[in-house]
């Protein structure tokens, strides 16, 4: 029988019979035939006012496995009602979580009034939910355990904003799992990271200051004395900077902005940072630097390295470098791809010999570390 002809043929009392059987496993088992038969039937208006009455009798129903099957069944469905879901979420733990975990019938409003009221695991629960709002890790930021805040944290569906970062941080300064969670994060405000850095060491250190934006002074201050194991890369740090004048500017003024970590860069195709360096360093506007690399033939190149002062022993590997850079992106590569990147360093390898030696260390470096096997002894020094 489906939930089609339910409705001329059964009546609620009807209903209770089928879901009340000599055992609560059969009754258990027929409420999930019934459920699933709501959700996959096409109904009408009038269809889906008697279904969702038949879902709100199986959850008042005195039995624990009966609005088990129904949560679990419905955990994911649209045909759940808001008003049953609610109720099932403020359920026993075993009828709950599903729906906690999962519904997308409870609304931000729903699950906030939960979480302020609600025991430990159902808090880590909503957490886990395949897409949590700002507005909702901030809550679980203010009122949740250690345990809730580090799975929101580690839930990559989890949204955060500098707010709700900074309310978990201040909470659990010194929860190994919430750092741990948090310093794993794909971004961070520089106000987040610059507060770990003081909180965390060991591998978490290096992790953070390897993976996530720096503030300016920090960065270099870091690359220049590197405390415990860490070694930051300016040239990596360039890339996640919001402001990235503004990041270069600072290396510069720090003495840091050698014709080097320039050569460098332009080797692991960070061009952006290039293009800003060259303008630091010669004055010129960046739109006109930009025009002098790219587009205005073999002397635009020359005339920069003279205006910033670099060495003209590089200018024929930069050159080199640049041209590959077009060439690959003429060839459709990702320029934000790791595979763009360890082509580009094995082609520069490749097209000049005299690269020196701490450049050919740190390229060979950043082979490695996207698993690209090079053998430097077939490399001319």
């Amino acid at each position: 029988m489906t939930i089609v002809t339910m409705r001329s043929r059964l009546s609620d009392e009807d209903v209770r019979t089928l879901v009340k059987g000599l055992t609560d496993e059969d009754r258990s088992a027929a409420a999930s035939k019934i459920c699933l038969a709501i959700d996959r039937a096409a109904l009408s208006t009038d269809e889906r006012a008697f279904a969702e009455e038949v879902l709100r009798i199986m959850a008042a129903d005195a039995s624990e496995m009966v609005r088990r099957s129904l949560s679990v069944t419905l955990q994911n469905s649209t045909k759940l009602p808001s008003d049953v879901a609610i109720k099932l979420a403020n359920d026993v733990e075993a009828v709950a979580l599903p729906v906690l975990m999962n519904s997308p019938q409870l609304s931000d409003r729903d699950l906030i009034e939960i979480l302020r009221s609600c025991p430990p695991s159902k808090q880590v629960a909503v957490a886990s939910r395949g897409t949590v709002s700002q507005e909702i890790t901030r809550v679980i930021a203010e009122v949740g355990v250690a345990a809730a805040v580090e799975q929101a944290l580690s839930n990559w569906g989890a949204a955060f904003d500098e707010a709700g970062l900074n309310t978990a941080l201040g909470r659990f300064p010194d929860h190994g799992g919430v750092k741990s969670a948090m310093v794993r994060r794909a971004a961070l405000p520089l106000s987040i990271t610059e507060k770990l850095v003081s909180l965390v060491s060991g591998e978490l250190f290096d992790h953070l200051v390897n993976n996530h934006a720096l503030p300016p002074q920090m960065a270099i201050d870091l690359a220049v004395g590197a405390r415990e194991r860490a070694t930051v890369d300016l040239i990596e740090q360039a890339a996640r900077q919001a402001d990235l004048p503004r990041f270069v500017q600072q290396i510069n003024l720090h003495g840091r902005l050698s014709p080097s970590l320039l050569m460098r860069g332009m080797c692991i195709g960070q061009m952006s940072f290039v293009e800003h360096a060259l303008a630091e360093l010669s004055g010129l506007a960046h739109h006109r630097v930009w025009v002098m690399v790219h587009d205005s033939g073999p002397l635009g190149l020359e005339t920069l390295f003279e205006r910033a002062g670099l060495p003209r022993r590089l200018l024929g590997p930069f050159r080199a470098a640049v041209d590959v850079y077009h060439e690959m992106s003429r060839d459709g590569a990702d320029r934000d791809a790791a595979t763009f990147r360890t082509r580009m360093v094995e082609r520069v390898l490749t097209l000049f010999q005299h690269v020196p030696k701490d450049d050919l260390d740190y390229l060979l470096e950043k082979l490695n570390a996207v698993g690209v096997r090079s053998e430097r002894s077939s490399l001319s020094m």
